[in-house]
């Protein structure tokens, strides 16, 4: 499996997932740079995601919903503000209302994914940081942990295939 460590620091407000994927960075990089293949493994499995919009350059939006096995769909919203191409990216995430517009009331958190090179692949740093303790806390509640887990353990699957 690919996620390799999970922690969560309550002062810092973070999440911080840490993966290694058996795959050269370009082609883990090539994953958040295509929303055809990034919908592939965002969310968990039984949770797919369909990406409306993906505009991978600072500034660009991304709008998306993951559709739950009952049908019922849900939004969520990116603004990326960084990209630094085979190494990192920085973007705003959140929750979207069914029009896909953002959620008010819900946690917002800033992110920076890191990718670097290995002897045996890529290691892949997620780090979600939170406004508020309490927001952290909503994120966890909702199983961000397993979740995100188990749509990053997708990837290498997607890679080999």
């Amino acid at each position: 499996m690919p996620v390799i460590d999970v922690q969560t620091d309550t002062d810092a407000l973070t999440l911080t997932i840490t993966a290694e994927f058996a795959a050269p960075v370009e082609r883990v990089w090539e994953v958040y740079e295509n929303p055809r293949r990034l919908e592939k493994v965002w969310g968990p499995p039984e949770y797919p995601a369909t990406f409306v919009e993906h505009e991978f350059t600072p500034g660009g939006r991304a709008t998306y919903y993951m559709t739950s096995p009952e049908g019922e769909k849900f939004g969520g919203w990116w603004r990326f503000e960084t990209i630094d191409p085979m190494s990192s990216f920085t973007f705003e995430d959140g929750f979207a209302d069914a029009e896909l517009k953002p959620l008010d009331g819900m946690p917002v958190s800033q992110n920076r994914y890191v990718f670097e090179a290995t002897d045996s692949g890529t290691r892949a740093v997620f780090t979600s940081t939170y406004e508020s303790a309490e927001n952290l806390q909503k994120v966890l509640e909702m199983g961000i942990i397993e979740g995100a887990s188990a749509a990053i353990n997708q990837i290498d699957d997607l890679l080999a295939a």
